[in-house]
């Protein structure tokens, strides 16, 4: 029987620890004694994260954060992204910022996370960031390896030699989570999305414990990708129309796994009260409590 994860009642809780902290921590002596400020930035029109931004300025406000949404035009350029940015790493009153993708095709992504200071940015995947968990020192949790972990240890679920297949175009989820995770005792299966293999990729997550995806793709990973009793997160997002979509198709693959996150109401959730947990320690850090 297939246990369905439900990612808003995680993220209450985590959100209701946040609310509580940052409660006890405006009570205490510092300057001004002023909330957690998180800038968000915004490039283009895209109706799916607008969506997103508005979520997280909700959800943001509701735990004692405030917020700073930055918006710039589909044919902004890139020095002026870049200007921003240099900006808000000034900017004292900013402990956390947010970098909302994906942008534009005219931008290089990775030379404007690049471009945000280690100490503000709350996905956690800046390059130094990412040396630090390859080098063993202490780091901040990358948001989505957090979202992977909270769920895992919600279903008790122990890492320890368990057989994990990472599915992404983004090599910076496939090394930095997949590096996370075997700090953690799992073994990372070498599957790899591709169109056109996909007999491949199926003889793979077949042996998978866990299966992880954030391809993007509708309803791809069906039943016969999975092993009997698999854990599967789905982390795509695919939006039509109003309607929201994940990468697997849930129908199916909720009678073969053992647990399973739904979309919407799965990871989504759990992505932004990790998020607003990140810029809660991010504030912590730099105002040195």
């Amino acid at each position: 029987m297939c246990e369905i994860i439900d990612g808003r009642a995680l993220a209450d809780k985590i959100k209701d620890k946040i609310v509580q902290e940052i409660v006890k921590l405006l009570v205490l002596p510092n300057d001004g004694n002023r909330h957690p400020n998180l800038a968000i930035i915004l490039v283009g029109e895209r109706p799916d994260s607008k969506l997103y931004v508005a979520r997280k300025e909700k959800e943001a406000t509701k735990c004692g954060i405030d917020t700073h949404v930055y918006k710039f035009a589909e044919d902004a350029s890139e020095q002026e992204l870049l200007d921003c940015i240099g900006f808000l790493n000034r900017d004292d009153l900013i402990d956390g910022i947010l970098l909302q993708l994906p942008l534009p095709p005219q931008f290089n992504t990775d030379k404007i996370v690049a471009a945000i200071s280690p100490d503000k940015e709350v996905d956690g995947f800046h390059p130094d960031n990412l040396k630090k968990i390859y080098a063993g020192e202490p780091y901040q949790m990358p948001v989505l390896a957090a979202v992977i972990l909270e769920i895992l240890t919600s279903i008790n679920c122990n890492l320890q030699n368990k057989t994990v297949a990472l599915l992404a175009h983004s090599d910076i989820f496939m090394n930095g989570i997949g590096e996370i995770l075997k700090q953690c005792g799992a073994v990372i299966l070498p599957c790899h999305y591709d169109e056109n293999s996909k007999n491949n990729l199926q003889i793979c997550t077949k042996q998978a414990d866990i299966v992880i995806t954030a391809v993007g793709k509708k309803h791809y990973l069906t039943a016969d990708y999975l092993k009997p009793d698999a854990v599967v997160i789905d982390i795509g997002i695919i939006r039509e129309g109003d309607e929201t979509f994940g990468d697997v198709d849930f129908a199916s693959a909720s009678k073969v796994a053992s647990f399973i996150t739904p979309v919407p109401g799965g990871v989504g959730p759990m992505t932004i009260a990790c998020a607003l947990r990140n810029v809660l320690e991010l504030y912590k850090k730099n105002k040195k409590f």
